[in-house]
């Protein structure tokens, strides 16, 4: 049982992340339907944010109410970065370049996000390279792959794949635009969607910083969706000052921001940050390209939107990047908790005081804990104490 649970918790960072890439995909099929109704965007990330926030404070309250450390100048200056980072610059800046662009489209160049924030991280020496190990190589060379993929799926589109549930006449009838065929605004779509990936991996590094400050994910994560919300709502009022354009009904208006206020801001940011404090946050970006696949299968049966030779080409190549820089990221978690056990080896072994001897050694010895050695008390050669 010992080696089955050992094993569930080696484990347990990849299941979840691999859940949290489910739940992001379902949000950019979402998101796109809600901005294809006519939602103001920056209305939509308040309303998501806020979701987020009144969802998360009743447990943040309830189970954080005896571990949540005292908010500090410096810890409050860096929840509103964070709120400034995702819900405004992220959000804003990535919903107008899927506008533009495509679901699918925007979930290929999010996959530059790992090499973004391996980046950052190195730059912040936050991630230790050694050329000479073979783990620091495999991430680097990851990285690189995963942006040729990318660059694959940008640059080369090749022939569509005739999938009999994305037919354009559907889109048409049904009164979608895919705004992926509007080559005019394709490069300016793709600039605001890099701008979102590098604001989105500033975000993971902050957030790995404060975290380790201020360790009470649920509070955390809520503060963060309460700061996104309000800075959002001070640039929604200028952008959007129409009634109308708050109004939600029983549509995408209402089931989007409610989905991914939980899901996408909410439960993302609480489990991202219970991973990230043990894996860091090249790991958890190292997942966004399954994402990417998920999408494209999700947006070709619901969006109906097109499926390129190059998207798949680009899939693969992304898939193989993904791999090494979890794999070297793997080794980099295996490495450290060596050392770390070696370190704790180091330490002396107490010395108790006279009295109790027997006893104290006969309860040490049976529980495996640290041995105590009494004074007076010597071993022998056969490892024997006398």
């Amino acid at each position: 049982m010992e080696g089955i649970s050992a094993t569930m918790q080696k484990c347990r960072p990849y299941f979840l992340m691999i859940f949290l890439q489910f739940g992001a995909a379902g949000a950019y099929i979402v998101i796109m339907a809600t901005l294809n109704q006519g939602q103001n965007r920056y209305v939509f990330i308040v309303y998501r944010n806020l979701v987020a926030a009144l969802v998360l404070a009743p447990f943040a309250l309830i189970f954080e109410r005896k571990v949540r450390p005292k908010m500090t100048f410096s810890v409050f200056w860096k929840i509103m970065a964070l709120g400034f980072l995702e819900p405004v610059l992220d959000q804003g800046f990535g919903y107008l370049g899927m506008n533009m662009t495509s679901a699918t489209y925007a979930s290929a160049i999010m996959n530059i996000l790992p090499s973004v924030t391996f980046i950052i991280a190195w730059i912040l020496r936050m991630e230790k390279v050694n050329i000479a190990e073979v783990r620091s190589k495999a991430k680097i060379i990851g990285t690189l792959i995963g942006v040729g993929g990318a660059l694959v799926m940008t640059l080369y589109k090749g022939p569509l794949i005739p999938l009999p549930w994305s037919n354009p006449s559907m889109d048409q009838q049904n009164g979608h635009t895919n705004s992926s065929q509007d080559h005019s605004h394709w490069v300016v779509g793709t600039l605001l969607l890099l701008i979102g990936c590098v604001a989105w991996s500033g975000f993971y590094v902050l957030q790995s910083i404060t975290i380790k400050t201020y360790p009470a994910n649920l509070s955390l994560s809520s503060l963060i969706c309460l700061a996104g919300a309000v800075q959002s709502f001070a640039v929604a009022l200028v952008v959007e000052r129409h009634p109308s354009g708050w109004a939600v009904g029983w549509d995408a208006r209402l089931y989007g921001p409610l989905y991914t206020g939980i899901v996408s801001s909410g439960i993302t940011y609480y489990v991202q940050g219970m991973v990230m404090n043990t894996r860091g946050p090249v790991f958890v970006t190292a997942f966004n390209p399954l994402c990417m696949v998920l999408v494209a299968l999700l947006a070709s049966f619901i969006l109906h939107e097109q499926i390129h030779f190059g998207c798949v080409i680009g899939g693969v190549v992304i898939a193989a990047g993904l791999y090494m820089v979890v794999w070297g990221k793997g080794k980099d978690y295996e490495v450290s908790g060596l050392d770390n056990l070696e370190k704790s080896s180091l330490h002396e072994l107490p010395i108790t005081t006279k009295g109790d001897d027997d006893t104290r050694l006969a309860s040490s010895i049976a529980d495996g804990s640290n041995l105590s050695v009494p004074d007076g008390v010597h071993r022998n050669t056969s490892g024997e104490y006398k």
